[in-house]
Order: C-alpha cells, then sequence, then structure tokens
C-alpha cells in the first residue's frame, strides 16, 4: 500500500564532509513542492570526524516535532551502519555506499536494503578528492529522488540559485544527481511504496533557523549593540545579527557602520558591555547558553537591583557543566528565573518555533525597556539550530519602540529634583534619564543598597521599601506578559501544559490522543512571571500533565511557586535525553500515568 507525504528520511555521515550542502537540498526541494517538512540535525561537539545525522520528516499533516522512526535511511557511516540499521522501521528501507562490501551480519531480513555504488561512480566520473567526497553526497539526494519521487525539475532550480555565479559547480551538481537518480531508476522498483507528491501547503511559507530568526528580530527591534562570547548553539545568533547590519545597517552616504558588535573576552565581560550599552541608551543584547548564565549571574543581579533594561537570549543546551553541547534541553528555567543572589525574579519568554523567535526579540527589547530590568529569552538548540518552516515573517511598519519612562531634557527642565528610585506612578517602575540629557537627569546607578532617591543607603528600612518595591514592578510585570496559548472545552477533566519547543510534539500528541478517543485541553505558557489565565486553566481540571525537557520538573516548580499551585495537580511528563521530543513520548507517557492512577 503506497503511502504519500508521511515519510522520515535519516541520512548518517561523517561530520566535515559536506553532508549539510545535500541534506540542505534534500530538504528545501521537497519544500518546493509545496509539502511541509521539518529538519533536524544531530550532531558531534568537535569539528569533524564524528558521526553526524540530519532527520528529514515530510508531513503532510505539518506536523514539527520529531518523528520516533526511520522510514530511509541513508548510511553514509561505515563505523554506524549497525547503529543506523537499527533504526528502521520494519519494512523500511536501508540505503548503503555498496562500493564496499558489508558484513554480513549487517542484515535485518525485515528491512529492504539498497545498495548504490556512489563512490565507485564519483571517482570514476570527477576530479579531485574532495570534490568526489561533496559530489558522493549529492549523489544520494539524486537516487532518493528517484526512489521518492522528487521532482527533478525543483532540484535543478535550486542549484540554479545556490551556485548562480558558479556555472561549472551547477552542471556538477547536476552530473551527480543523475548519476544516483539514474541508478536508482535502473536497479530498483522506483518509486518506493512511501513518496512525495506535489502539495500547495508551503506557499506563504519559508524555512529557517531560529537564531537566524531571532537576530533578524533584534534588527527589526532597534538593537544597535550586541556583545558575546562564542558558546554553542548561540553563537549563529551573533553572526545572524552582524549579516543583517552590514546589510541594513550601514551609512548611505559615508559608508559607516551604526552598530556596534563585540566579541568580548568572556560572558561576564559581555553582559557588561550589554549593561553599559543599555545604560547609555542603546537597545543592546548578547546570546548565550546556559554556562554563559552561570558566568553572568553577577551582572544580571546587578542589573535587577540598579534597574538597567538588558536582553539575553538563552539557547539551551545540555547540562550540567559542560553537559552535551550539541544536544538539546529546556534545563535553564530556575536559573534564570532566579539568576544572582539575593533575592531577584526575571522576565522571561519562551518562544516555541523559529518564527516566534522572530517576533519575541522584538517583544524583549520593549519589555526589557518598560520594565526597565533584563529580560531573557529562552530559546533552546533544537529551535535555534534547526531547520523550521513558518509562515512569511511580517512586519508592521508604524511600530516605534517602547522605551518606557524616559525623562526628556524639557520634561527634567521642569522639575524641581529628580529622583532615580522613586515610583511616583505606583505601578513599581520609576522614571529614568540618559546619560548627557540634561543635568538635573544625573544621578549614582548603584548596585549596592540605595534609597528610593538614590542615594546610597544602609538604612534597613530604606533598603526593604527598594526591594519591596520591586515586587510591586513584578505584578506589573504580569499584566504585560504575552498570553498563554489555550485550547480548551469545558467537558475535559484532563490537559496538557507545556512550554517553548515542546509544542510541535504536544500538539501532535493531542492529535494521537484523540483517535485514540482521548480529548485533553492545552495551554503553552509563554512568559514568566505567568498570568492569572494560567492559574485559571489549572484550576478547571482534575489533571495537569505537565511537558518539559528537563530533568528535574523546572517549569512545574516554578507554576508551584509563583502561581502557589497545589503540586498534586500537576503531574510531570520529564525528558531530558538530549534529543528532541517527540510526540509518541507524550502519548505513552500519559497513558502511564493515568494507569498508575488508576492503580493506585
Amino acid at each position: 500500500m503506497s503511502t504519500v507525504n508521511d515519510v522520515v528520511i535519516k541520512i548518517a555521515s561523517v561530520n566535515g564532509t559536506g553532508s549539510a550542502s545535500a541534506n540542505g537540498l534534500l530538504m528545501k526541494s521537497i519544500f518546493r513542492m509545496g509539502i511541509p517538512v521539518v529538519g533536524k540535525n544531530y550532531f558531534p561537539s568537535n569539528i569533524q570526524g564524528l558521526p553526524t545525522w540530519y532527520e528529514v520528516r515530510v508531513t503532510g499533516k505539518s506536523y514539527q516535532a520529531r518523528a520516533d522512526h526511520v522510514d530511509v535511511m541513508v548510511a553514509m557511516n561505515a563505523q554506524t551502519y549497525a547503529r543506523d540499521m537499527a533504526e528502521v522501521t520494519p519494512g523500511g528501507w536501508l540505503i548503503y555506499d555498496s562500493t564496499w562490501p558489508r558484513a554480513q551480519q549487517l542484515n535485518r531480513d525485515d528491512i529492504h536494503v539498497l545498495g548504490i555504488p556512489l563512490s565507485k561512480m564519483c571517482n570514476e566520473t570527477f576530479e579531485g578528492a574532495r570534490a568526489r567526497i561533496l559530489l558522493k553526497n549529492i549523489a544520494y539526494v539524486g537516487a532518493l529522488a528517484a526512489l521518492l519521487s522528487i521532482d527533478l525539475e525543483v532540484i535543478s532550480n535550486l542549484l540554479g540559485e545556490t551556485f548562480a555565479a558558479k556555472k561549472k559547480l551547477i552542471d556538477a551538481n547536476y552530473q551527480a544527481i543523475k548519476l544516483g537518480y539514474d541508478y536508482a531508476i535502473e536497479h530498483f522498483e522506483c518509486p518506493l511504496s512511501k513518496t512525495v507528491e506535489r502539495m500547495d501547503l508551503t506557499k506563504d511559507h519559508i524555512v529557517i533557523d531560529g537564531n537566524t530568526a531571532a537576530g533578524l528580530g533584534c534588527v527589526y527591534a532597534g538593537a544597535t549593540v550586541g556583545a558575546w562570547y562564542p558558546i554553542t548553539p548561540s553563537t549563529s545568533l551573533m553572526d545572524a545579527f552582524k549579516s543583517f547590519c552590514k546589510e541594513f545597517r550601514i551609512d548611505e552616504e559615508s559608508g559607516g557602520k551604526k552598530f556596534c558588535i563585540v566579541q568580548a573576552e568572556d560572558e561576564l565581560s559581555a553582559i557588561g558591555v550589554v549593561l553599559g550599552a543599555s545604560w547609555n541608551g542603546a537597545r543592546a543584547f548578547t546570546p548565550t547558553s546556559g554556562p554563559g548564565i552561570s558566568l553572568m549571574s553577577e551582572f544580571i543581579g546587578f542589573a535587577y537591583y540598579a534597574e538597567v533594561p538588558a536582553v539575553i537570549f538563552d539557547v539551551q543546551r545540555t547540562g550540567p557543566s559542560t553537559g552535551m553541547p550539541t544536544r538539546t534541553q529546556q534545563c535553564d528555567l530556575l536559573s534564570c528565573a532566579y539568576a544572582s543572589h539575593g533575592d531577584t525574579r526575571h522576565v522571561l519568554l519562551f518562544p516555541a518555533n523559529a518564527e516566534e523567535c522572530f517576533y519575541t526579540a522584538i517583544k524583549a527589547f520593549d519589555l526589557a525597556e518598560r520594565l526597565q530590568t533584563p529580560v531573557m529569552v529562552l530559546s533552546d538548540l533544537d529551535i535555534g539550530m534547526n531547520d523550521w518552516m513558518c509562515p512569511d515573517l511580517k512586519w508592521d511598519e508604524s511600530y516605534q519602540p517602547d522605551r518606557g519612562k524616559v525623562l526628556t531634557a524639557e520634561q527634567l527642565a521642569g522639575m524641581e529634583k529628580f529622583y532615580r528610585y522613586l515610583d511616583s506612578d505606583g505601578d513599581g517602575i520609576t522614571y529614568r534619564t540618559l546619560p548627557g540629557e540634561h543635568p538635573k537627569g544625573s544621578f549614582f546607578t548603584r548596585g549596592s543598597g540605595h534609597n528610593k532617591f538614590g542615594g546610597y543607603t544602609e538604612d534597613s528600612a530604606e533598603y526593604q521599601e527598594v526591594v519591596d518595591r520591586l515586587l510591586v514592578k513584578w505584578e506589573t510585570a504580569r499584566q504585560m506578559m504575552p498570553e498563554p496559548v489555550i485550547r480548551y472545552s469545558n467537558f475535559n477533566k484532563e490537559a496538557i501544559l507545556t512550554v517553548g519547543s515542546c509544542d510541535g510534539a504536544a500538539l501532535e500528541a493531542l492529535d494521537l490522543l484523540q483517535e485514540k478517543g482521548s480529548s485533553l485541553n492545552y495551554c503553552r505558557v509563554k512568559a514568566f512571571p505567568f498570568s492569572d489565565a494560567i492559574r485559571e486553566f489549572i484550576a478547571k481540571h482534575e489533571r495537569v500533565y505537565v511537558v518539559e525537557q528537563n530533568r528535574d520538573a523546572q517549569l512545574r516548580s516554578l507554576l508551584i511557586l509563583d502561581l502557589e499551585i497545589d503540586p498534586a495537580a500537576l503531574v510531570p511528563l520529564l525528558h531530558y535525553d538530549g534529543m528532541p521530543l517527540a510526540a509518541s513520548f507524550i502519548v505513552d507517557k500519559v497513558i502511564e500515568k493515568r494507569a498508575q492512577g488508576q492503580a493506585a
């Protein structure tokens, strides 16, 4: 029986052999055929030589999560043949380079094994060792095109766009495509029983990774200063910001740069640069990951207490310590929420995909300045470095940055006296000034004890008055947070609540549970502090399954702390092996938890 537009293809190769271009060509070709697709890259933390995998999920239903199986495995790495073969679902296909013989034990009776002499064909056709290695990867794309009915014209057009200035490369790559395609047509029954077929579901959509989208969002938000210390998986965010600034932040008359990017000596220095720039009135940010948050904590606490705006992007990876730098998790929720010593609470924003990274970046800068505090955007490696299909990004040309309570020179001139930390509106947010605006606007920026007038103090009552006001500001912030995404029906007594990149798997799991006759409500939180809508959602259910990607149920803990939720109402479903979450995990865990509850 033939299956259309529902296939998972995984390519196993060696890091540093140029397979990324071939894999991108494969995914984009399917996307150009109007078929929803998502790409996941599983790569090692060294430069080259270790195994790497790229997974392309073709899904006519537009699911965005990782699949829990492999239909077609392209095994290009002899070191991982056994592991790769074991992943193929019964009835699936394993494609390998038959230039060299395989050991007899590397067989399975319940899958189809297709040998294609990719190296031999490329060695006989092309000159140069490096070119042969690269074009061997392109050749397997050609074979997949024949086996899955991918349109060769689409592939050809993509090659033309990619190598528009180098016709010689277009010809060589297309020749490699034809080598694989023609061999598959001649030696195998094509197409397979799993194929792709043109649809019209990718119109007005793009393919982009979360870090690139966030970098673009920073430009549109008006950010002009970025400081960072390179760390996986956040470095490409600053790379994207830099490339966009070179395009959009160059003075047309002088050719001068209207931006400043600083590669600091460490993360502590990077956040220091950001705070200095923000204090001076620039919109500034730093991208990092969990280890960077650890190093930045003292300065983050300073910004909270001195009330200096800052935007921090935490593209989360596994921990603790170095952990697995190229694997994904959501394990920084608590460390970010309460970063630094002393009593601190920080605004967190949780994008769920690449599209939301763009819009969330803009929201983060507005909130940071309105609230005069650090705002952290918690993405993760799955969002930041993988390929996501999302609607075209839209921009409101009428947008004006929300600078918050910044006094102008005219306002200062008309004041009798300016007090930096005096709350005159009752919302916990004081008025601030920018350096050089007016002599009356000068004040000491203090990370040490200060009173509401901005003066140094060690008086207990004066100190407590300031930190209590910060709690008032926290409650004001609660009203400014993006509302959660809620799917609700009065008839459901159970629900799934989740955060960030769990969204795709959770939505798919809801469909799978519905097919099993089980309907659940849904809530995805988008920010911390949590809104009252989340408290009300939880209260309406007998059981809420909290799905997150860490060992210690950090989202569940935050809900209990911030909303004073009864812990018994929140059932943790925890995934933390470093791989992106699959819908089947949620389905299996819900069924398991129900059984445990009934047994009890």
